[in-house]
């Protein structure tokens, strides 16, 4: 059976590029132009994934998500902007959101998503059935276990050495879930506002938002020696996570 998709956005040359892209590879493809007309056709319509634009006038693309999350909790959704340069899946969003890519999107790279996204889907969905390991469903339940036995356990938000235990704030983890599972790229200051809070900001803003959160974090990830100073800062553009998992 094939795959139902509805692609949001207000531009029309993007919106029909990649509803011709996605009806090439053979999938049911409906399209609409501002996020309440996407609402409206996500209740009428069974949709397996959508690709939401995040900035658009009136109802916008995270507020798009938040009413998905809500009426249709199966359907996944990849989210377009034209800010940040982020190209991998980013599973650690509060709104739960399948990947994150920057406007305009290269085909391959659009297809790829979406054919990770609908696998992601149909594994959530065997496992509530019954079928297939429960384990391997959930993504965003993640453990991080580093080689002198320091535990990241990114679904509790804790940090384990030996009879040590170290808590995060939910900002806090999702801050390093994105540099871990994103081991040597370097995120902007203000990609990391938009996938750690939520919103878009300035490029000049971004640093100020940024910086006691990145403080705390560090203080926290000191007491583990392998974590410690793995947070790193890449002078005039953001932060990187070097290695050591």
């Amino acid at each position: 059976m094939k795959s139902n998709i509805l692609v949001v956005d207000d531009e029309n040359v993007a919106r029909q590029s990649l509803t011709d892209i996605l009806k090439l590879e053979g999938y049911n493809v409906a399209s609409a132009s501002n996020g309440q007309a996407a609402i409206e056709y996500l209740r009428t319509h069974p949709i397996d994934l959508m690709i939401v634009d995040l900035r658009m006038p009136g109802m916008d693309g995270l507020e798009v998500v938040q009413v998905v999350n809500q009426t249709s909790p199966d359907t996944e959704v990849i989210l377009l902007t034209a800010h940040g340069s982020t190209d991998s899946a980013i599973q650690a969003l509060r709104l739960r959101i399948h990947d994150y890519l920057t406007k305009p999107a290269a085909p391959a790279q659009v297809i790829a998503s979406v054919k990770k996204g609908l696998t992601r889907r149909n594994t959530k969905l065997q496992a509530k059935s019954g079928v297939g390991e429960v384990a391997d469903v959930d993504e965003t339940i993640k453990e991080f276990k580093l080689k002198d036995g320091t535990v990241v356990d990114l679904s509790r938000r804790q940090i384990r050495f030996g009879k040590k235990l170290e808590h995060l704030t939910p900002a806090e983890g999702r801050l390093l879930r994105i540099l871990m599972e994103n081991e040597g790229k370097v995120f902007s200051h203000r990609e990391l506002v938009l996938l750690v809070q939520g919103y878009d900001t300035s490029q000049r803003e971004a640093p100020e938002i940024l910086r006691p959160l990145v403080s705390r974090l560090r203080h926290k990830l000191e007491q583990f020696p392998s974590l410690s100073e793995r947070v790193a800062s890449v002078r005039g553009t953001g932060y990187v996570y070097e290695g050591g998992k």
